[in-house]
């Protein structure tokens, strides 16, 4: 079993700022891609910011700009720092980890989840 924990979610006014973490944990060989994805009420999750092994990274057009995602390799993390934050960017936040585990086997997983909350 890979696990994922999230933390950094919160109440913030529109301009602040927030930083979210996801740590993975198991059994875990290699991580290929590492991803943050959001839920607002009523809408479909979407993708916003996804950073695969090599450092590659690829952000939603309504972020670009204000979020960066990265990660730790040797902590099997992933951060998204988001800056500029708008009332819309409200949503539950979701982290999504894919790659292999020690006995060859690949994974896909996803966080728990943690609300953000933009005020205006």
């Amino acid at each position: 079993q890979v696990q994922l924990v999230e933390s950094g979610g919160g109440l913030v006014q529109a301009g602040g700022s927030l930083r979210l973490s996801c740590a993975a944990s198991g059994s875990i060989l290699s991580i290929a891609t590492m991803g943050w994805y959001r839920q607002a009420p009523g809408k479909e999750r979407e993708l916003v910011a996804i950073i695969i092994s090599g450092g590659s990274t690829n952000y939603a057009d309504s972020v670009l700009g204000r979020f960066t995602i990265s990660r730790d390799n040797v902590k099997n993390t992933v951060y998204l720092q988001m800056n500029s934050l708008k009332p819309e960017d409200t949503a539950v936040y979701y982290c999504s980890v894919a790659g292999r585990r020690v006995f060859g086997t690949t994974f896909a997983s996803w966080g728990q989840g943690t609300q953000v909350t933009v005020s205006s």
